[in-house]
């Protein structure tokens, strides 16, 4: 084994010449065992440098010349190790060569592997008629015994038992190779005091000591002592990529670089995938993988905060986007169009318009009469007054002229040509802290009731035209100022029977409340939308009364 068998020798009498001593004492039938020592030991006369006719040269499967020099290559299934000559069976099973299905199991076997399917038996076994049987591996070969050793087959498993006995001087490994011991290791004292011991192919010399260093160390530079050898320093280390060399006391470690963890199935460290690893908690948006480390980045709307992990909202009207006016939004943009021009499909133009011809009304705020050559503008008979410019009509703010009629105990609010009075009081158990905000009292002890009610209560209102565009944001909603960790929940729990409105979870501090659908006529809503927000482990609700006023388009 690893010099082939004794049937390569093409000329006996040929190497006879050479080598008297060793075929005088060996059979014909031995000769793969005392021939590769004696081949050694006879190296000045036979060249094993070269591809010999015999043998295939210094190489275990392989042989070809390069250079005047033998090159040694194994069949397909083995690899060559690291001793440059010999060869090794590849486990297919392991490196994940094989192409095995997944209702197949990999078995390796010498030089190639066998693909079996998958049974209820244990391994070893095979099911035949609903029986588990067990399987011959020597008959079958599906072992992984090398040539120089014979299958024997045992219950469930099998065994490989060497075919033959190596010579005093060697010892058989894994792969039934007859290899050299090396004496100067694995004896006690193989020397007298003074002398060095030199391995030989079988056996051993001894010779007059001069410094010797171990593995690790090398001589100082005048002779006398030992100084260790710096691996990381000289790169005669086998630390792969990814991985940071430590010099030791005769030795060397390879540990993984930070971002990298070891691989003991691919030998190797690999990238840590610390976006898998660690999900939502490294960036507040995106994470994205990075050979040692990971990038966060921000979706469309947002940039990168100073810290690079959180994302703070983009306000894109900075860079003009939009045709005429712009609006900036939470992680977006509204475009809109003055007066006179319309939206287009793009969302970023605005087109003009041809008011009265096309009988948009925009041309006047509220009517438009034609006349030969002109035309003009009226506005409603309440409600409205005309502008200076003769064409837009001018919302009258009752509230501020005193024209309206709410009662002292009333709020008087604004919306276009009209005005609305409100009256707003706090429910029982609760203060009023300002004119549009009302904050629980204490609970009694034990009250469940009472520690479920809204914290704090909040008025707003909000008014619109029946032309707004529809889905539109109406309102956000979220704590100020939000902590990390913190996650709501919203919901609106009255006044949309009919189903105008919906509400949307933004990020996991802010959620917001659309039009969701068109009101065609003038209109007055009251919704409760409800707020509740977890943080540090407590659950806390906030309630935000918002009267929504519909008033009629008169631009």
């Amino acid at each position: 084994p690893g010099w082939g068998s004794y049937d390569c020798y093409q000329n006996l009498s040929e190497l006879s010449v050479f080598l008297p001593a060793c075929l005088s004492a060996c059979l014909p039938t031995y000769l793969h065992v005392c021939l590769p020592p004696c081949l050694s030991v006879y190296s000045p006369v036979i060249n094993l440098s070269t591809c010999l006719s015999i043998c295939n040269g210094p190489c275990m499967q392989q042989c070809s010349e390069v250079g005047g020099h033998a090159r040694c290559s194994c069949f397909p299934g083995f690899f060559l190790k690291a001793d440059g000559h010999s060869c090794e069976d590849e486990n297919e099973c392991v490196t994940n060569s094989h192409i095995c299905q997944n209702s197949e199991r990999c078995v390796n076997t010498l030089g190639s592997f066998v693909c079996e399917r998958k049974s209820p038996c244990p391994v070893g076994y095979q099911l035949r008629n609903e029986v588990c049987e067990d399987i011959d591996e020597c008959v079958v070969r599906s072992h992984n015994c090398d040539r120089g050793f014979e299958c024997q087959n045992t219950e469930g498993s099998f065994l490989c038992k060497p075919k033959q006995t190596c010579l005093t001087g060697f010892t058989q490994d894994s792969h039934g190779n007859c290899i050299d011991v090396n004496e100067c290791s694995t004896l006690l004292e193989p020397c007298s005091a003074g002398f060095n011991c030199i391995n030989n192919v079988g056996s051993y010399t001894c010779q007059r000591k001069a410094i010797m260093c171990s593995q690790g160390y090398h001589s100082s530079p005048d002779g006398t002592h030992c100084i260790d050898l710096d691996e990381c320093l000289t790169g005669v280390h086998g630390c792969d990529e990814g991985q940071v060399c430590y010099n030791l006391p005769g030795s060397f470690r390879c540990d993984c670089q930070t971002g990298y963890q070891y691989d003991a199935t691919r030998q190797r460290c690999s990238d840590v995938n610390e976006c898998w690893l660690y999900p939502g908690r490294l960036c507040a948006q995106k994470c994205e993988n990075t050979p040692g480390s990971y990038q966060c980045s921000c979706t469309a709307g947002f940039s990168l905060a100073f810290d690079g992990k959180n994302c703070e909202d983009m306000n894109e009207c900075d860079s003009s986007p939009c045709d005429q006016e712009c609006a900036n939004i939470y992680g977006s943009y509204q475009c809109y169009c003055r007066q006179g021009f319309y939206l287009k499909e793009d969302g970023h133009s605005c087109g003009d318009i041809d008011e009265c011809s096309q009988s948009i009304g925009n041309l006047c705020a509220f009517k438009c009469v034609n006349v030969p050559g002109s035309y003009q503008c009226a506005c409603p008979p309440k409600g409205f007054t005309m502008s200076t410019n003769g064409r837009t009509c001018r919302d009258i703010d009752e509230c501020a002229t005193g024209g309206h009629n709410c009662s002292s105990s009333q709020s008087c609010y604004n919306v276009q040509g009209s005005y609305k009075c409100l009256s707003f009081s706090c429910p029982l158990n609760y203060r009023k802290v300002s004119d549009m905000r009302c904050e629980r009292s204490s609970c009694p002890a034990h009250s469940l009731d009472c520690q479920s009610t809204p914290l704090r209560i909040t008025y707003h209102q909000l008014s619109f035209q029946t032309n707004i565009i529809i889905p539109a944001q109406i309102f956000r909603i979220g704590p100020s100022p939000a902590h990390s960790g913190d996650n709501i929940a919203i919901s609106i729990i009255r006044g949309n029977e009919e189903n105008y409105f919906s509400t949307r979870k933004l990020n996991s501090f802010m959620g917001a409340v659309y039009l969701q659908r068109q009101v065609r006529e003038p209109r007055d809503f009251l919704i409760d939308v409800e707020m509740k927000l977890l943080r540090q482990g407590a659950l806390t609700s906030f309630l935000a009364r918002i009267y929504v006023f519909i008033t009629a388009n008169m631009l």
